[in-house]
C-alpha cells in the first residue's frame, strides 16, 4: 500500500471522528433536553417541602393536598427541609416534624425511595435521588461513545466508499492542480 492512501485513510477517519464527536454530543444534549423534569443538570441545594396548615384535615378527610407532589426529584447531595406549617405532627420516613418546626433530611445516596408519609392521603411519598449532570459527567458520555461510533463509521464508509486507484488518482491530481 502506498503512502498516499494511507493518507487517504488517516483523512477519512479523522473526518469521521470530528463528524462522530458532533452527532454523539447533539444526540447526548437531546437526551439531557428531554429529561428536564428530572432536574439533574444543577448543583446540589436545599429544598423546602411545606406542609400547609390545614393537611391534616383534609387528609382526615381522604382528600390529597394539592400544594403537595406524589414525587419529588432531587440531585445527589441535596438537603430537603420539611416545614410544618400544620397544627398536627407529621412524620416522612424517619422525619418526625412537630407542629410549627422543620427537619433536615440530608440526600446523600442516589436512589427512588418510597417513604411513609402522615401529609398524603396515599400515604407516601416518592424521593427521586439522581447524580448531578454535570459538564464532567456530559464529556465522559461523549469521550465514551465517540470513538466507537467512528470506528463502526469509519469501517462502514470502507464498505460504501471503498479507497480505490481511482480515488488515489483523484487525491493526487487535486493537490497537483492547486
Amino acid at each position: 500500500m502506498k503512502r498516499s492512501s494511507w493518507i487517504l485513510y488517516i483523512n477519512r477517519f479523522f473526518l469521521i471522528f470530528a463528524l462522530s464527536v458532533l452527532v454523539v454530543w447533539m444526540i447526548s444534549e437531546l437526551g439531557i433536553r428531554l429529561q428536564q423534569d428530572r432536574s439533574t443538570a444543577r448543583a446540589p441545594m436545599t429544598v423546602e417541602l411545606v406542609i400547609p396548615a390545614g393537611t391534616a384535615a383534609k387528609v382526615d378527610a381522604g382528600q390529597e393536598p394539592i400544594e403537595i407532589p406524589e414525587e419529588m426529584n432531587f440531585v445527589l447531595g441535596d438537603v430537603l427541609v420539611v416545614r410544618n406549617e400544620d397544627e398536627v405532627a407529621h412524620t416522612l420516613g424517619p422525619l418526625f416534624v412537630p407542629a410549627g418546626l422543620s427537619a433536615t433530611m440530608p440526600l446523600n445516596h442516589a436512589d427512588n425511595f418510597a417513604l411513609t408519609c402522615s401529609f398524603k392521603a396515599s400515604k407516601y411519598l416518592g424521593l427521586n435521588v439522581h447524580p448531578p449532570t454535570t459538564l464532567r459527567t456530559r464529556l465522559l458520555g461523549i469521550a465514551f461513545a465517540a470513538p466507537p461510533t467512528a470506528v463502526m463509521l469509519f469501517v462502514y464508509s470502507l464498505v460504501v466508499f471503498p479507497v480505490t486507484e481511482k480515488t488515489q488518482v483523484g487525491a493526487v491530481a487535486g493537490k497537483t492542480s492547486s
